[in-house]
């Protein structure tokens, strides 16, 4: 008998395993009715665990510098926050749905780079040889891959440029006619030179030519004669996001400086200066007085001092950006984006153009310091 009913067991025991296991090779739409999920490009429905989880933001900027409420129209003041308000909310919605946030990050840039009002595609500052001449990057900070492009003058938007180079090309950066040419090769869209020619910013660099001086984008001291340029845009585009999968990405687009010269490329397509993305840390994307941004490794420092010195996403900025840059001479700001979805802006400039969101659809823009 007692043989009979230890059988017995056995064969119920190896009853109730067979049937677990149908649940683990059952489908995971059936297995997780109960659980939230994310739909992949591919297809793939994945259950959020302790790996993923409904966090997500982003953050962008439109450049910084001597922005003052006095000098600004209400007109104006208007058609920044209306722009920077579009760009961001497809940023959003593509974080929303479970885009990744390399998507987000381009598509975001695209916006600004289409608008006259920001220094960036359409509205690219000119060079002394009369020329629009863009720069941009993006980098993943799941795979620390990264791409950029500078000194390009046929290509609409630097940044899906930046992103081809990242994805297909064996390079981090492509310049000049080079650059061009991957593009066209790539399908990118190409527009005639002339597309990104805007009355306001030739004027600007006409009055510079007749003073004989250079005028940063970012930096106001060399252009106090032209209010224009004073008390306008100063242009650079940014973007930093983190996706629902935990992923980082950043990226930044630039028409560089009025009346640069001899092939002059700033922070914005360099790596570590103008953009970096670590899954372990940040996202970072830069605007300011470029050669300053460069000579600091200003991104990836902010990074850094946070792998290394366990510094906060909020520290670790106003080190850099208040400290460091500041005691070199340099002027600017940065956006960025930690881990666990934190935001800053910080800057040492009067203003920088600056909006975010996060998971709970909380959307906040600025312009001013205060």
């Amino acid at each position: 008998m007692k043989k009979i009913i230890f059988l017995l067991s056995v064969l119920f025991i190896f009853s109730a395993c067979k049937e677990e296991n149908k649940l683990f090779d059952s489908n995971p739409q059936e297995r997780h009715d109960d659980v939230p999920t994310i739909k992949l490009e591919d297809g793939q429905i994945i259950p959020l665990n302790k790996e993923t989880s409904n966090a997500f933001s982003i953050i962008i900027h439109g450049g910084a510098g001597t922005i003052l409420k006095k000098n600004m129209s209400p007109e104006m003041e208007t058609a920044y926050k209306q722009k920077l308000e579009e760009a961001i909310r497809v940023g959003y919605e593509i974080l929303k749905n479970g885009g990744t946030s390399l998507d987000a990050v381009t598509k975001t840039i695209n916006v600004m780079e289409d608008s006259p009002l920001f220094n960036a595609g359409k509205g690219a500052v000119f060079t002394h040889e009369e020329t629009n001449e863009h720069d941009a990057s993006i980098m993943d900070g799941k795979t620390l891959n990264a791409g950029a492009s500078a000194g390009t003058t046929t290509v609409k938007n630097p940044i899906d440029l930046a992103k081809a180079v990242m994805e297909k090309s064996p390079h981090v950066m492509l310049s000049g006619k080079g650059a061009d040419t991957f593009a066209k090769e790539q399908g990118l869209q190409i527009v005639e030179p002339n597309y990104f020619y805007t009355e306001r910013r030739y004027k600007s660099l006409q009055k510079i030519k007749d003073k004989e001086q250079t005028e940063l984008d970012h930096d106001t001291k060399v252009s106090f004669y032209d209010s224009d340029i004073k008390n306008s845009k100063f242009g650079t585009v940014g973007c930093a996001a983190l996706d629902k999968n935990g992923n980082l990405a950043a990226g930044t687009s630039t028409g560089g400086m009025t009346n640069k010269r001899w092939g002059r490329i700033g922070d914005s397509p360099i790596i570590g200066a103008g953009t970096y993305a670590n899954n372990n840390t940040c996202a970072v994307s830069s605007t300011g007085w470029g050669e300053y941004f460069i000579r600091g490794m200003v991104a990836y420092d902010i990074s850094a001092l946070m792998e290394y010195k366990n510094l906060s996403l909020k520290q670790a900025a106003q080190e850099v950006i208040q400290n460091k840059l500041t005691n070199l001479g340099g002027t600017g700001g940065i956006v960025a984006i930690d881990k666990n979805g934190n935001m800053v802006a910080e800057f040492n400039t009067a203003g920088m153009y600056r909006a975010t969101i996060n998971d709970k659809g909380e959307l906040s823009i600025g312009i001013y310091k205060n």
